[in-house]
């Protein structure tokens, strides 16, 4: 088995880069790391998620929005927040709309979701110490 020590990136092309940036980093508060160009023109835009993810902002995407979450290809990304409620308070404060409330999933963990400009969804989700995710993690530490 191919050993990974992480997902380091999620890439996106978008329609509107200063509308995108304008959410990720005006809204979300993801600070821009650096940006690439390619023949003189934007090519990529890095913002930091963590010190070891980031997230690929490619412009010059053609179309209207994304394909449906029952199409094949990128359904979303998930973003782990310490706190659901407290995450939801300050998306709305910012200006973000929640897509769907704050609810429970049905892996047992709290979450919420929301949508950039050119709609892709994001999951906002807080581990519940219950959940599938956090039992399958103590397992594998052998706890």
């Amino acid at each position: 088995m191919l050993t990974v020590s992480r997902i380091t990136h999620i890439a996106i092309k978008v329609t509107d880069i200063e509308a995108t940036l304008g959410f990720y980093v005006g809204q979300l508060g993801f600070e821009e790391m650096f940006r690439l160009d390619r023949d003189g023109k934007l090519w990529i835009v890095y913002l930091r998620i963590s010190d070891t993810q980031y997230l690929e902002i490619f412009p010059g995407g053609e179309g209207v929005g994304v394909p449906g979450p029952e199409r094949t290809g990128y359904n979303h990304m998930c973003l782990e927040v310490p706190d659901i409620e407290a995450s939801a308070r300050e998306l709305e404060a910012a200006g973000v709309e929640l897509a769907k409330p704050v609810v429970d999933g049905a892996d047992g963990n709290r979450q919420a979701w929301i949508a950039d400009p050119d709609g892709h969804r994001i999951e906002l989700m807080e581990m519940s110490p219950n959940s599938f995710q956090a039992d399958a993690i103590a397992r594998i530490r052998g706890e």
